[in-house]
């Protein structure tokens, strides 16, 4: 969905794991470094300031390691440390330390996992949490570490060639981390890193537009219009809305806008898309397969097939019949996915769905762990994905009542935000001109969040190199080159050949990056 229902925010669900897998958590113990709550005392808006500390937590696996070999640390980013553990086991950091002899880190990000360095999460209590901060934490780690076992061993920054590696928000982060700490961090990876921050960011969806089954693509922007019709243009019309929401089970739903944003969770899957059946979200396929057909799938009940001709003609797409048992598989869609399992689980359309809730919003103890990335995105990165910031002309993929106010009643109900984020802060770091030596830049061509990296359409043109490689895998989604397999599993095509490809250039630059160390 565009915005995460209250529903999903109070989830705290396990890693995804394979059955190949064995869970990583059980191979690689876990290790704390203790690190300033504030590395900067001479800025006001970290006022008061504090002298304490706090455990900021990792992993690592030394495997591959060899005298003068380098450490990889891959920076976890908006996530608990353990999600990113596969890749440690068989993913990019498992390859660059097996391909290098060197080691490989997973790092966690302050306020996320286990590392938080406040009692709670009080609004005043988060002013710790800033890119700025975290990047402070990654530069002191690096240069104070000592890995168990490895205590003979000169490892830290000042000695060892340390790279970083991210994805998304950790892609911009150590893209920022190579040119704010350029003697502590010898060279950095940055995955579908979005450096440049966007306030209404509303092109998310246009790779998805321009990339996914036209077919698709082209209905849902019709039943998103015939929505849009009915909720902005027809508001008036309450009879006709509670049909629009009857429709699909939701009439009980308060908010319309709420209601519009149940409708955009299979445009959404887009993103979960991966090469490797494992690790793949099939909802978005699953869903164009749905709406794309000409047939009804599911059962249609009675009085059901009359109210979606209405609908339909209503929003003017009378002469567009076909588009009625498209919106009937819509409805099924969204009921077999959504409804029916929000009411099997005895809630009510509100409880699962709305993103109104000034109570819950309040909390703020240490474990509302959900408040960690919103007063992020609140306050610095934007990256609101709306319907309204689609120009007029053009028919959007999520509904128009998806706009910046709803986008952001958790800054102003959770934090008591009321204003834009800071984004210049962000792109003061670069935005789409960041370059460095030895800084890699990895994109995917399909990648909804490409506008927000150096690959971004109108963003200004470069070369790749060996010192500072480029890359656009082609037909890629979102950080692709990050997972792997194990060597007994490569087959069927598996990595696809762009991504191994890729795999094998990154490797293949560290190697020589590494060179110029020695």
């Amino acid at each position: 969905m565009a915005s995460t229902p209250i529903h999903d925010l109070k989830q705290d669900d396990p890693p995804l794991l394979s059955k190949r897998d064995s869970n990583p958590s059980n191979l690689y113990p876990p290790y704390t470094l203790s690190v300033p709550v504030d590395h900067f005392h001479n800025e006001s808006k970290y006022e008061p300031h504090s002298s304490d500390s706090f455990d900021l937590r990792y992993w690592f696996d030394a495997t591959y390691y060899k005298s003068g070999g380098p450490v990889f640390v891959l920076e976890s980013g908006e996530d608990t440390g353990i999600d990113r553990l596969p890749y440690l086991q068989k993913g990019i950091l498992h390859q660059l330390a097996q391909a290098t002899n060197g080691i490989g880190v997973v790092l966690e990000h302050r306020y996320y996992g286990t590392s938080f360095p406040t009692p709670d999460l009080s609004t005043k209590n988060l002013r710790f949490l800033t890119t700025e901060q975290a990047l402070a934490d990654t530069a002191y780690f690096a240069q104070n570490v000592v890995f168990k076992g490895l205590e003979n061993h000169k490892l830290t920054a000042s000695d060892t060639p340390w790279i970083a590696y991210g994805g998304s928000y950790a892609g911009a982060f150590v893209a920022f981390l190579r040119t704010q700490y350029p003697d502590v961090f010898f060279g950095a990876i940055s995955s579908s890193g979005v450096t440049e921050a966007i306030y209404d960011f509303w092109n998310y969806y246009s790779p998805v537009a321009q990339y996914a089954p036209s077919e698709c693509i082209s209905t849902t922007q019709k039943l998103t219009n015939v929505v849009d019709n009915i909720l902005i243009n027809k508001a008036s019309n309450t009879t006709l809305v509670t049909e629009l929401k009857s429709a699909f089970g939701l009439e009980e739903l308060t908010y319309n806008n709420d209601f519009a944003n149940v409708l955009s969770a299979g445009v959404g899957g887009w993103q979960g898309k991966n090469w490797d059946p494992d690790v793949n979200d099939p909802s978005f396929g699953e869903y164009c397969g749905n709406i794309s057909s000409d047939q009804t799938l599911y059962d249609v009940p009675s009085g059901l097939l009359y109210e979606v001709e209405d609908l339909i003609y209503s929003s003017g797409y009378g002469n567009q019949p076909y588009l009625v048992n498209r919106m009937l598989n819509y409805i099924g869609w969204i009921n077999t996915t959504h409804v029916t399992p929000c009411f099997e689980g005895g809630e009510s359309a509100d409880q699962c769905f709305s993103t109104h809730n000034q109570t819950f919003y309040s909390q703020d103890d240490i474990r509302q762990t959900w408040r960690s990335w919103p007063y992020q995105y609140c306050t610095q990165w934007g990256f609101f994905q709306t319907g309204s910031g689609v120009p007029q002309g053009k028919l959007p993929l999520i509904s128009r009542t998806i706009d910046l106010d709803f986008q952001q009643i958790i800054c102003q109900d959770a934090f008591g935000i009321k204003t834009p984020p800071s984004v210049n802060i962000i792109n003061a770091y670069g935005g789409y001109n960041i370059k460095y030596s030895r800084l890699a830049f990895i994109d995917g061509q399909a990648d909804p969040w490409r506008g927000a990296t150096p690959h971004a359409d109108g963003a200004p043109a470069r070369s790749s190199s060996t010192d500072q490689p480029f890359e656009l895998i082609t037909g890629a989604v979102h950080h692709w080159d990050e997972n792997g397999l194990f060597d007994n599993e490569t087959e069927n095509g598996l990595p696809p050949q762009a991504v191994l490809q890729t795999q094998l250039d990154e490797a293949a630059f560290v190697s020589a990056w590494l060179q110029e160390w020695h």
